[in-house]
């Protein structure tokens, strides 16, 4: 028979121990386990009625946990990504239940054969080179705000740096010369090092001569010498789309966000026929099946890879031979 555990002491021996001291997770993983826990235990609370403080370990069975992630879609709407995400926080938190506590193996076992759903793959969406030259053209490159402004887009459409990558650029993170490079620290801590364009080792050195406002260390600071907010960078792209929009139409039909930049990064690369596991490696991306979206979305590689394949050839027809029964049962489904 299974001791009746209190859940509070696991749960902070996980977060504490766990995630912080053994994995050392991104301060961006520990508040998205953070938040699925906090939705959790106060769906358990309406269910059980019990405190969060107070609940035991046996209380998170399957049929709660399927529960909570049915009321995520149903009244919070929450998409099938983030209930996936979700659930993959619960699961992480249970196999270090079954180390922990392997008496309980049967509910972790339980709750591990939860299925994530399927969903469709989203759509990549890019910049052609003509719409990146006409948002590039809009900054006023006579003033402090215009420079900082047009070094950052060219930066972010020459690397495909992701937005919170972008904010924490330091001057020091620009290395200019032979091998110029940037460095940063990626999605789950990843070092990572993209290298420049001669180009934009050229604009970065000529930004780098400024005087940094307030002595701020900031790559790209904000009028107070602070590094920049996501929401910052987010606006000031919208600004210039704007205006860009009326010298290049096709932009009327896009909306285009930072990451829509770092997409545009990548087929950049892959139109120079840079190799995708080069590419998967440029953005920090865990896995090259992440990568492989950008073949699925390149319209012009298909259409090359269309010319190259023989004509079919007319063939004499054959004379009809029905299928297998069973065979046309499984086609018919």
């Amino acid at each position: 028979m299974t001791q009746d555990l209190q859940l509070a002491p696991l749960i902070e021996r996980f977060f504490t121990h766990r995630l912080v001291h053994q994995r050392n997770v991104s301060p961006h993983t520990l508040a998205s386990y953070r938040d699925t826990f906090r939705l959790l235990f106060r769906f358990a609370h309406a269910r059980l009625h019990v405190a969060p403080s107070s609940l035991r370990l046996t209380d998170l069975d399957a049929p709660l946990i399927v529960a909570f992630l049915e009321d995520l879609e149903d009244n919070r709407s929450v998409s099938i990504t983030t209930r996936n995400l979700r659930l993959s926080a619960i699961r992480t938190f249970f196999r270090y239940v079954a180390f922990e506590e392997p008496a309980h193996s049967a509910q972790v076992q339980s709750i591990l054969a939860i299925p994530g759903k399927l969903h469709g793959k989203r759509e990549v969406h890019f910049l052609s080179r003509p719409e990146i030259d006409a948002i590039l053209a809009v900054p006023d490159k006579a003033t402090w705000l215009g420079r900082r402004d047009y070094t950052l887009l060219l930066l972010a459409v020459q690397t495909g740096l992701r937005i919170s990558e972008l904010t924490s650029l330091e001057r020091e993170s620009i290395t200019l010369g032979t091998g110029a490079h940037v460095f940063c620290l990626g999605k789950g801590r990843k070092e990572r090092r993209t290298p420049l364009t001669k180009y934009a080792r050229r604009v970065l050195e000529t930004w780098l001569k400024e005087s940094p406002r307030r002595d701020s260390s900031a790559l790209f600071p904000n009028v107070h010498g602070g590094h920049l907010s996501s929401d910052a960078i987010q606006f000031l792209l919208a600004k210039y789309v704007k205006i860009a929009r009326q010298q290049c139409p096709s932009l009327r039909k896009k909306r285009v966000t930072p990451h829509v930049l770092r997409h545009s990064a990548a087929m950049e690369l892959l139109q120079a026929g840079v190799d995708i596991t080069v590419i998967a490696l440029w953005l920090g991306h865990e896995s090259i099946l992440t990568t492989q979206a950008y073949l699925h979305a390149h319209i012009d590689l298909k259409i090359a890879a269309l010319a190259k394949l023989k004509p079919l050839e007319p063939v004499e027809s054959m004379r009809f031979v029905p299928e297998d029964q069973l065979l046309a049962f499984l086609d018919g489904l």
